[in-house]
């Protein structure tokens, strides 16, 4: 596509100008680009390692529930896990990855995740409530990966419209419009170098005739 332009050598110079500033943005949003696609294929990884060990742990923690209230009366059980006093809080910040701000979770808790008598519950009970205040570090950990991801994703999507335009649009439209400049410049150059050798033919002959 040709960008609408006048044929003066002010505009050619301006559209060079343009040609060269669009051609680094270019070679700089793809390194960005794939930058960003080094950076979103490690958190693939990451995450797919980390999902797997949460995973795990969170089957390790059924389990020993499903044990602690098959060993004990589940009234009791239901009892003691409602005594408890544990509180959590998430403070929410941020990160800058290329310049792109991810959020970072910080878990902050209080009071005590066992509150009850050990008389009427088992040990696969405590160990149960450690397992999961381990698994919600897990998880706070997976849930920033996982949004990390998906801002880096959308980052990425926008870069490559953005390489895509310009390799695609604007730069040939830039050169085809540098192209047909040029032709147009020459062409008045030619036409007024063939006026000039006419002008010049014809003073040669009123000279001629003048004698």
């Amino acid at each position: 596509m040709q960008l609408s332009a006048n044929a003066t050598r002010m505009e050619l110079m301006r559209r060079r100008r343009r040609l060269a500033i669009a051609r680094r943005g270019h070679k700089l949003l793809k390194d960005k680009q794939q930058e960003l696609m080094r950076i979103l294929l490690e958190l693939v990884q990451e995450i797919r390692h980390h999902r797997g060990q949460v995973q795990e742990q969170m089957r390790q923690v059924l389990g020993r529930f499903a044990i602690a209230r098959g060993a004990f009366n589940p009234d009791f059980l239901n009892e003691a896990v409602m005594l408890s006093t544990r509180q959590i809080k998430v403070a929410v910040t941020t990160r800058r990855i290329m310049n792109i701000e991810v959020p970072v979770f910080k878990k902050t808790s209080t009071g005590r995740i066992r509150c009850y008598g050990f008389a009427t519950t088992s040990a696969e009970l405590d160990t149960a409530l450690l397992a999961l205040d381990k698994l919600l570090d897990a998880l706070f950990i997976l849930a920033e990966k996982e949004k990390t991801l998906e801002i880096i994703a959308g980052e990425l999507e926008r870069t490559r419209r953005r390489v895509n335009a310009l390799e695609f649009v604007l730069i040939p439209s830039l050169e085809e419009t540098i192209r047909q400049i040029t032709f147009r410049l020459a062409e008045t150059e030619r036409q007024s170098l063939v006026r000039l050798m006419r002008i010049k033919e014809i003073v040669r002959g009123e000279k001629k005739n003048a004698r």
